[in-house]
């Protein structure tokens, strides 16, 4: 993004921040002048943090030195939804009061007692929720699924498959929480692990170092990744490189064959639908030679990638990109764009199962979409 184009989004954000400070510390006439002083101060403080969060400034600084700020400021952002939300029921709540009193003093009276109850009741719900959600993000479950299928070999029946993704290490996430999915999945003793995309965000050079715990994951059919879409924002071919150096095969657009005791099966993976050039998805070579009559897994980031290969003979395809939409009430939001929002569903006549993911893009913040570890457990019937 230029930086002529980011000045659209911040300029939006420092309105909606006029806006709260208004609503927070004019609208209720407390009769103290420092009060929107203090206030401004605060938020201008915020506003720096949340562009903290996407490397606008402090690169100069390491990540452990600036991650306090990052993360205060994405959760901070989290934070201004619940603001959003609480004031637009509170601005219908004044709405009503006005013309429940209209022929008296156009509610006037009614409207300010409901702005000095209301605005400071609405930041402490907004700031409530964010504490919650930060609680709820970091305890990654474990999710257990088990799939069916004829042309899956006897000798992978009972094969545990962890699908992890949506790590999104970086200005917020460290290598403590990548250490701590590492043992998650270890502890599980899976004999596949598969990453489906966004195991990052930022410069490879930056953050990779949050990403090298990895490097510990053990599966004795191996660990394979493909990208997803923050792969392709930036810096795609040297986090490719990254993964690979911490001994995760990515999938570009091809696929592998998993032997146990004499019988295979066969593990596909494409890049990201937002991928281009030499990084656009192509299902076309990532299937290339594989029978339909075999059992096939299929790595693909986005759910809706699974419409690419209908028809194709893939027995499950493993995504994620969701979130769960990550923070209530977003997960309304999610089917705009995807077929599916978690879980294990059918899109056409591809199985797909959508994990919430394990880790949380921008705010470190989950609100009743709680992070998962998927485990599938292969059976053959």
């Amino acid at each position: 993004m230029s930086a002529l184009a980011a000045l659209v989004p911040i300029g939006v954000f420092a309105g909606f921040l006029v806006f709260v400070w208004h609503r927070l510390a004019v609208a209720p006439r407390w009769g103290r002048r420092w009060v929107p002083w203090v206030l401004a101060v605060v938020l201008i403080a915020l506003l720096a943090a949340v562009l903290e969060g996407f490397d606008v400034w402090g690169g100069a600084w390491s990540p452990a030195t600036m991650r306090p700020v990052a993360w205060t400021g994405q959760a901070f952002l989290a934070t201004c939804l619940y603001l959003f939300l609480g004031f637009l029921v509170l601005g219908v709540l004044k709405t009503l009061v006005m013309l429940a009193r209209w022929r008296h003093d156009r509610g006037r009276a009614g409207r300010l007692r409901l702005n000095r109850v209301g605005a400071p009741l609405v930041a402490l719900l907004a700031v409530g929720v964010t504490g919650y959600g930060a609680y709820e993000a970091s305890h990654p479950s474990v999710t257990e699924f088990e799939v069916s299928s004829p042309e899956l070999p006897a000798q992978f029946d009972g094969a545990r498959v962890a699908l992890v993704t949506d790590i999104h290490a970086g200005a917020v996430r460290s290598a403590d929480f990548t250490r701590g999915v590492v043992d998650l999945v270890n502890a599980q003793k899976p004999d596949l692990v598969v990453i489906a995309g966004d195991l990052e965000d930022g410069y490879a050079a930056r953050y990779g170092p949050e990403l090298a715990p990895l490097r510990d994951l053990e599966a004795p059919l191996g660990v394979y990744a493909t990208t997803g879409n923050h792969e392709m924002f930036r810096d795609t071919a040297n986090w490719v490189r990254a993964f690979e150096d911490l001994g995760i095969r990515v999938l570009k657009n091809e696929n592998v064959a998993l032997d146990k005791d004499g019988a295979s099966i066969t593990l596909a993976g494409v890049h990201d639908i937002s991928g281009g050039g030499e990084f656009a998805p192509d299902p076309e070579a990532a299937l290339a030679g594989v029978d339909p009559a075999g059992f096939t897994l299929y790595a693909a980031h986005q759910p809706r990638q699974a419409r690419d290969v209908a028809g194709r003979g893939v027995d499950l395809q493993l995504s994620g990109h969701t979130h769960g939409g990550q923070m209530w009430p977003l997960r309304y939001l999610v089917p705009l764009q995807q077929p599916v929002i978690d879980g294990l569903h059918d899109v056409g006549d591809v199985p797909v199962l959508t994990s919430r993911g394990i880790g949380a893009w921008g705010p470190a913040i989950r609100v009743a979409a709680p992070p998962e570890l998927p485990v599938v457990t292969l059976r053959r019937g």
